[in-house]
C-alpha cells in the first residue's frame, strides 16, 4: 500500500471547513444498518440492540446467502439491499492522523484535511505513553467526525508495530523504532487511544496492529517483500519480532491484526495457521478479526506459488484463521473453493462473525448514528485548535539534541539577530509529514518557524534533496557569510526512504554532506544541523566537524514542525527526545544483509547482531542518546535488592534449565513487582522534561550478553527541583530472557539494573512452593 503525497491547504479550504462546522453529522450519513425508519429490518433480530451481540451476529449470517457472504469477506463489501445493509469500505488508515491512502477515507467539502502529527518514528522519540493515548484519541474524534460526514469508515490499518530491524528499511519511518518494550507500549497505548474506553466491549474505531509478523523489508539487492521468506529463530520470534503484537491483543486489546506479505521459514504469513489460528487468536485470544495485507492471498498464489490452484490459495488462507481479505482473491475463488470442498461453508461463516462483530461493537448496526456515542462529531471536531496544538506539542517533545557543541544551543534571539536557514528540506511543508498520511490542517516549515523569531535569508543549496548538483552551493555560502547564525535543514524524504523503496547507504544523499561541509566553513557564526529524516544517517563527518556547534534530529515532525524545530533552536523548548533506534556509521552494512533476520550476533562468521540489545560495535548515536539544556541527576530512595520467585515443587526439576526456571512455570503474580523510587533533579537553569530508561541485564554467563529496556518513565522537573519517579520492575516480565526453543525463562542469580545513570544488583532465587 503506497503513500500519497498532498499540496499545502489553501485558506478558502479552512474558511469552508468554519462555514460547515454547524452542518448536523446525521445529515452526513445516514445509517448503515437497521434503520428505524426501514419498516422491513424493523423486526430482524440482528438490529435489536437489547440482544447479545453473538445472537445477532448468528441472526444475520443465517439470512445472508453463500455468494452474499463471499462478497462480504472482501475489503470493499457489497451492500445487501433486502436487508437493509449498506456497502462498507473496510481499508482506511490513521498511521499518525486521519489519511486518505485507503479508499476508505476521502478529504473534500466540509472536511478539508485533518490534523497531521509526526510520523512515528518521530514521536516515539518522546518515550511518553500518555502523549500516544491522546495522539489516539484526537485522530480518533476526527475519524469518527468524517465517518459520521460520510467520508470515511470505521475500521483503521494502523498503526505499524515492526520492529525497525535494519536502519535501511523504507517504512521503518512508520514504526516506534528497534525495541520490542517501546514499539510494544506505543502499540499498546496508541491503540488504547484509538479504540477508546472499551466500556461494554464498544469501539469507537477499529485499530488494527500490521504487519505481522517479522517483516521488515521492501525492496533491497532484487529481494523485494512478495518473495521474501524471512528465516527467524523461536528465540526470536519470541523476544522480538512478536512483543509489538502480543501486547497489542493483551495490553492494547486491538480489533485487528494484518498479517504480512512475506513468507515465515517458508509458509506465508497469512497461510499459517500456527501464526493466526493457534498464536493470534488462540494463545492471545484476539477479540476481533485478522486481516490480510493487499493481496497478500494473491500473492503467496501467484508470487510465492505456495498453492497449485487459487481455489487451495483461498482454502489455506481461511483455514489458517484469515477473516477479511484486502484485494479480489477470496471474493473470486472462494466459490470454488467451497464446491470442491477445499473448505465448508461454515468456515467463511466463523470469518464473517468476526468481522461483523466488530462492526456491531463499532456501533454500526444499532440504527441512526447521531444519537449513539461519537454520533455529534463533525467538521467542527476536525483541525481544532487543541488539536493542532497537540501536533505542536507532539513534535517539540520529539526532537532529539544530538550533540551541542560548548553549549551552542539555544540561540538567543536578542545576540543573534539574523539566520541563514539553508538545506533542500529548510522550507518543507509535506515532506514533515511523512508517508500514510492525509491532507494537513496547515503547516508551518522551519524557514516559517525561524522567521518567527529572527530575520533570515534563505537559499536552498540543493533543489531536491538528492542533491545531484552543486551549482547553487556558492549562494548558500555567501548567506553563512553574512549572517550571525546557520541552520541547515538537511536530511531525506519519500524519494529516498518509504514503502517499496529501502535505501542503499545510511549517508546524506547526494552531494548533501559537501554542502553542509562548504556552508560550516564559511560560516561566520554557529552552524546548527538538523537532520529530517526517518531512518538513521551516518553524520560521523558533522560530529567531526568543529565548525558544527549542534545537530537535532527531528524525524518528519508532522504539520507545526517548523515551529517546533525553532522552538528548541531559541530555547523556548527544552529538548528532551531520545532516539527510538541505533545511528550505525556506513560500514556496519558490509556486514549485515537485510535479508539475514538474525538479531544475535555471530562469531563464526563476523555477523556483528542488529539493535543495541546484541550490536557491540561502534555507533554514530547508540539507541535511547538525547541531550538537554539541563542537567539531570539521579539518586535511588527505595530500591529492592532481592526477590524469590516461587515454583511449585512438582514442577522445579522440569522448569529450571542452567539455573533459569521457566516463566510458565512461575507463580508470576502481584508479589513479583518490584517498585523502585527513583529522585530525579534538574542541576540546570530552564525547566526541563526528562525521561528516565530503566534496562535490565541478567547474570553472568550464557544470557549476559543480553541488556534490554524494561520501563520507561517521562517526567517534567522544574529548573533546580526533585521529582520522585516511581518505576515498577516486574520478575516475569522485565527480568526474563528467552531461550535457544523460544522459551522464557527467568534466570537466577545477580540480574543487574541500568537505571538512568545508576546501576544497581537485584538478586533473583528460586525457591520451592509446598502446599499444605
Amino acid at each position: 500500500m503506497a503513500s500519497r503525497h498532498h499540496t499545502k491547504l489553501l485558506a478558502i479550504a479552512l474558511v469552508l471547513c468554519v462555514a460547515l462546522s454547524f452542518t448536523s453529522p446525521a445529515q452526513g450519513r445516514a445509517p448503515f444498518a437497521c434503520d428505524p425508519r426501514n419498516g422491513l429490518t424493523r423486526g430482524f433480530k440482528f438490529c435489536n440492540t437489547n440482544v447479545p451481540i453473538h445472537v445477532r451476529v448468528q441472526d444475520l449470517i443465517a439470512r445472508l446467502t453463500l455468494p452474499e457472504k463471499i462478497r462480504l469477506v472482501v475489503n470493499n463489501a457489497i451492500a445487501v439491499p433486502r436487508l437493509g445493509i449498506q456497502g462498507y469500505e473496510w481499508w482506511s488508515e490513521a498511521l499518525h492522523g486521519v489519511s486518505n491512502v485507503g479508499p476508505g477515507t476521502k478529504f473534500g467539502g466540509a472536511f478539508p484535511g485533518a490534523t497531521m502529527f509526526p510520523q512515528v518514528i518521530t514521536t516515539a522519540a518522546s518515550f511518553n505513553q500518555s502523549l500516544w493515548r491522546q495522539i489516539g484519541r484526537v485522530v480518533s474524534d476526527e475519524a469518527r467526525a468524517m465517518y459520521n460526514g460520510g467520508q470515511a469508515g470505521l475500521t483503521y490499518w494502523s498503526p505499524n508495530v515492526n520492529i525497525f530491524r535494519d536502519p535501511r528499511w523504507g517504512r521503518g519511518q512508520e514504526t516506534p523504532g528497534e525495541d520490542p518494550t517501546l514499539a510494544a507500549k506505543y502499540a499498546a497505548s496508541y491503540v488504547q487511544g484509538l479504540q477508546g474506553d472499551g466500556a461494554g466491549n464498544r469501539l469507537k474505531v477499529a485499530a488494527c496492529c500490521k504487519h505481522y509478523t517479522a517483516y521488515d523489508l521492501d525492496n533491497w539487492n532484487g529481494v523485494d517483500r512478495f518473495h521474501f521468506n524471512a528465516k527467524v529463530s523461536k528465540q526470536d520470534l519470541e523476544d522480538t519480532y512478536d512483543v509489538p503484537f502480543k501486547a497489542c491483543v493483551l495490553e492494547g486489546q486491538v480489533a485487528s491484526v494484518m498479517c504480512s506479505y512475506n513468507q515465515v521459514n517458508g509458509k506465508p504469513t497469512c497461510a499459517d495457521p500456527d501464526l493466526l489460528r493457534n498464536t493470534i487468536r488462540g494463545q492471545w485470544r484476539l477479540n476481533g478479526y485478522i486481516v490480510s495485507d493487499c493481496d497478500s492471498v494473491g500473492v503467496f498464489y501467484d508470487n510465492q506459488h505456495y498453492t497449485r490452484t487459487p481455489e487451495e490459495a483461498a482454502a489455506e488462507a481461511i483455514k489458517a484463521g484469515l477473516d477479511l481479505d484486502c484485494g479480489p482473491f477470496l471474493a473470486i475463488h472462494t466459490d470454488a473453493a467451497i464446491r470442491k470442498g477445499l473448505i465448508s461453508e461454515n468456515d467463511l461463516n466463523l470469518a464473517l462473525a468476526n468481522l461483523i462483530t466488530v462492526q456491531m461493537r463499532l456501533g454500526m448496526f444499532d440504527g441512526e448514528p447521531s444519537v449513539h456515542p461519537y454520533g455529534n462529531l463533525g467538521p467542527r471536531d476536525v483541525c481544532t485548535q487543541a488539536h493542532q496544538q497537540l501536533a505542536l506539542q507532539a513534535a517539540r517533545e520529539s526532537i532529539v539534541l544530538l550533540q551541542n557543541k560548548r553549549n551552542s544551543l539555544p540561540l538567543s534571539p536578542a545576540r543573534i539577530r539574523t539566520v541563514g536557514v539553508i538545506g533542500p528540506n529548510s522550507d518543507a511543508t509535506v515532506t514533515m509529514i511523512g508517508n500514510y498520511a492525509g491532507v494537513a490542517c496547515g503547516y508551518t516549515s522551519p524557514l516559517q518557524g525561524i522567521a518567527r523569531y529572527v530575520k533570515t535569508s534563505h537559499q536552498v543549496g540543493c533543489r531536491n534533496v538528492a542533491c545531484r548538483g552543486n551549482e547553487l552551493f556558492g549562494a548558500a555560502e555567501t548567506v553563512a557569510k553574512q549572517v550571525d547564525a546557520t541552520v541547515l535543514v538537511m536530511g531525506l524524504d519519500q524519494s529516498i526512504e518509504a514503502e517499496t523503496r529501502d535505501r542503499l547507504g545510511l549517508l546524506l544523499p547526494g552531494l548533501q554532506q559537501e554542502l553542509v561541509a562548504r556552508v560550516a566553513r564559511a560560516a561566520r557564526g554557529p552552524v546548527i544541523l538538523v537532520i529530517m529524516s526517518g531512518g538513521p544517517v551516518d553524520v560521523t563527518f558533522a560530529v567531526n566537524d568543529p565548525k558544527i556547534s549542534a545537530i537535532l534530529w527531528v524525524g518528519y515532525p508532522g504539520q507545526a514542525g517548523g515551529t517546533a524545530i525553532a522552538d528548541v533552536i531559541f530555547g523556548q523548548t527544552n529538548p528532551g527526545g531520545r532516539l527510538p533506534m541505533t545511528w550505525y556509521p556506513e560500514k556496519y552494512l558490509t556486514k549485515v544483509p537485510m535479508t539475514v533476520m538474525d538479531m544475535r550476533p555471530n562469531s563464526a562468521t563476523g555477523y556483528p547482531g542488529r539493535t543495541y540489545r546484541f550490536y557491540k560495535g561502534p555507533v554514530v548515536f547508540p539507541f535511547g542518546h538525547g541531550l538537554s539544556y539541563s542537567r539531570f541527576s539521579h539518586s535511588l530512595a527505595i530500591a529492592p535488592k532481592e526477590v524469590s520467585v516461587s515454583v511449585p515443587l512438582a514442577l522445579t526439576n522440569s522448569s529450571l534449565s542452567s539455573e533459569a526456571v521457566r516463566v510458565s512455570h512461575a507463580s508470576c503474580d502481584d508479589t513479583l513487582e518490584m517498585e523502585f523510587h527513583v529522585d530525579v533533579k534538574n542541576e540546570g537553569s530552564m525547566d526541563g522534561t526528562h525521561t528516565l530508561l530503566v534496562f535490565s541485564k541478567p547474570p553472568p554467563g550464557k544470557w549476559s550478553q543480553i541488556k534490554q529496556l524494561v520501563n520507561f518513565h517521562k517526567t517534567h522537573v522544574p529548573a533546580g527541583s526533585n521529582q520522585r519517579l516511581k518505576v515498577g520492575v516486574h520478575v516475569c516480565k522485565h527480568l526474563s530472557v528467552v531461550d535457544q526453543f523460544g522459551i522464557r525463562r527467568i534466570p537466577s542469580g545477580e540480574h543487574e539494573l541500568h537505571i538512568g545513570d545508576i546501576k544497581h544488583s537485584i538478586s533473583v532465587q528460586t525457591v520451592q512452593q509446598i502446599k499444605n
